[in-house]
């Protein structure tokens, strides 16, 4: 019965040892646990904060600065007018231009240099609108009265002088 009984001691002795190394196991998963509800109530508390916060503003983009030729700012009333794009031949007949291909091209040449800094925008070959929305488009609502506009025998915007 002795060595029975040392069998059982040295049994005793072994589950003993494993008890205490799954305690320490246990510890050290509860320590982790602890560690991880930590760091998912810290995301809580983060997410909560957040959704608080007021949206921020929309970027405001910086407005392009219009040329300060008088042609350039004939051409942005009648932009300001339409309803639909334009391309330069109907720009200059609301500016009571002559139909000529000189004033059609210096025109258009203006139209382009508007949509390279972005106050107008190409829609497509030729065909030129005001890109929505445009900051300036309250400033530039009215188109000139017949007595403003000039005479249609002597074109505002000659070959020579076309603003660039």
């Amino acid at each position: 019965m002795g060595a029975v009984l040392a069998r059982q001691e040295e049994r005793e002795r072994e589950i003993g040892a494993q008890a205490e190394a799954a305690r320490e196991r246990i510890a050290e998963l509860t320590a982790l646990l602890d560690g991880f509800d930590t760091a998912a109530e810290e995301i809580r508390i983060t997410r909560k904060t957040l959704l608080e916060l007021p949206d921020p503003p929309p970027p405001v983009p910086t407005a392009a600065k219009l040329p300060d030729r008088p042609a350039y700012q004939q051409i942005m009333p009648v932009y300001a007018a339409a309803d639909a794009p334009l391309r330069a031949r109907a720009v200059c007949e609301a500016m009571d231009l002559e139909i000529a291909p000189s004033n059609i091209d210096n025109v258009r040449l203006k139209l382009k240099r508007l949509a390279e800094r972005g106050i107008l925008a190409e829609t497509e070959q030729g065909l030129f609108t005001l890109p929505r929305p445009w900051p300036h488009r309250r400033a530039a609502t009215s188109l000139p009265s017949p007595t403003e506009r000039p005479n249609r025998a002597s074109p505002q915007v000659p070959p020579s002088e076309n603003g660039a």
